[in-house]
């Protein structure tokens, strides 16, 4: 098959959806198919931001990626977004390379450019959701209306799929009608795999000079994060767990609050701000932690916590959006949005179980077997010729 895939999200941009698509772009090539990608023109300035280089992204040879002109979105969760102004730019490309379906990922810019491809070339559509807009909009006014673009927009597809099931009921309730399917992003576990020797893992610990017990929290640092919550409970721990540390990767437009909270509560030598991590020792952070925590309202899946899981970490989430749909009792442990001292009392549960730690870790490591990329690959495999067939006999 040819398959294009638009996304507004794309390298060089920090991301989950990022690095899904590109998992599952290669993927597909792997398999033989040829993709090509639509995303958005980054500038030099972003790349710095994401510490990438133009000219260090190596993909299969049945891959190509096409860019559309598009300019700095001030508001940025990531600092990198960019904004695509849908002129149909991409159909002449789009034109050349013939797809066989086309598969969008957001209702945006891009999302736009590929509805329109689609009408003109009369190439079927389908789509995912990987955003629950809901979450970053404060008032029910334009919550109602973001939605019901969203469900305007994906109704135009012929398919939707999400990450998580609570996006497509969400959806339904204003007016969603189309055919629809959970459909879990990959993850790589090729970089991202449990390290069981001890001696190894305390290596790791003074590499990044880790405490004995270190908790993790990867992503930005945004407001529906709630990484404040785990800052408080962290507090609370301390005088239980006097060597823990609270380990943040990642940036955003929350850090000088959070360090700001960290001061006030006296936590500096307990929480450590890394900023973003290279690469190279990215997963080594999760081999040398010992639990991972997100206290997220707002994730239709988390790459974060996939990672964690594939390193064999136990792991502890708010019960909101997807986190229910893939922390379970084999994995890991749910508290209730915002709750600082469940959050403090299962910290320490883990601390004082090690053999249940060690257990959630290896349920961790079972679970994501399925969301591989090979695995998931399948899955939209059979999503795109189903719906080649169907669309060839209509018309």
């Amino acid at each position: 098959m040819k398959i294009a895939i638009f996304s507004d999200n794309f390298y060089p941009e920090l991301s989950g959806i990022t690095d899904s698509l590109l998992l599952l772009g290669e993927q597909l090539a792997v398999n033989g198919h040829k993709i090509m990608f639509v995303a958005p023109y980054y500038s030099h300035h972003d790349y710095v931001l994401g510490k990438k280089d133009k000219q260090k992204i190596k993909l299969h040879p049945n891959i190509i990626v096409f860019r559309l002109p598009s300019f700095h979105y001030p508001n940025s969760l990531t600092g990198q977004s960019r904004v695509v102004i849908p002129f149909g730019r991409a159909i002449a490309p789009l034109k050349k390379f013939q797809p066989d379906i086309i598969h969008t990922n957001s209702p945006f810019g891009t999302g736009l450019e590929a509805w329109l491809a689609s009408k003109f070339l009369k190439v079927p559509l389908v789509g995912t959701n990987h955003t629950p807009i809901g979450e970053f909009i404060s008032s029910n006014f334009f919550k109602s209306v973001a939605l019901k673009y969203f469900v305007w927009y994906y109704n135009r597809c012929l398919m939707t799929t999400a990450p998580c099931r609570s996006l497509l009921n969400e959806m339904s309730k204003f007016g969603f009608y189309r055919k629809s399917l959970m459909v879990p992003n990959p993850v790589d576990l090729e970089n991202f795999y449990p390290i069981i020797d001890e001696q190894q893992k305390s290596q790791l610990k003074c590499h990044f000079n880790l405490t004995k017990f270190s908790i993790l929290y990867t992503g930005r640092l945004a407001k529906e994060k709630n990484v404040d919550i785990i800052i408080k409970a962290i507090a609370k721990v301390k005088p239980i767990i006097t060597d823990v540390s609270l380990v943040i990767a990642g940036r955003g437009r929350f850090q000088d609050s959070l360090q700001s909270l960290t001061d006030n509560l006296k936590l500096q030598n307990h929480v450590k701000f890394l900023g973003m991590v290279d690469e190279k020792n990215f997963s080594k952070l999760y081999q040398a932690s010992d639990l991972f925590v997100i206290m997220s309202v707002a994730e239709s899946q988390s790459l974060s916590l996939m990672q964690a899981m594939a390193c064999g970490l136990p792991v502890i989430g708010a019960q909101a959006r997807a986190l229910p749909e893939y922390i379970n009792a084999t994995n890991g442990l749910l508290v209730a949005p915002g709750d600082v001292g469940s959050l403090a009392e299962k910290i320490i549960y883990i601390f004082n179980n090690r053999d249940k730690a060690l257990e959630l870790g290896r349920g961790g490591v079972s679970s994501v077997q399925a969301y591989i990329a090979v695995v998931v690959a399948k899955q939209w495999e059979k999503i795109y010729s189903d719906i080649i067939k169907t669309y060839g006999a209509k018309t």
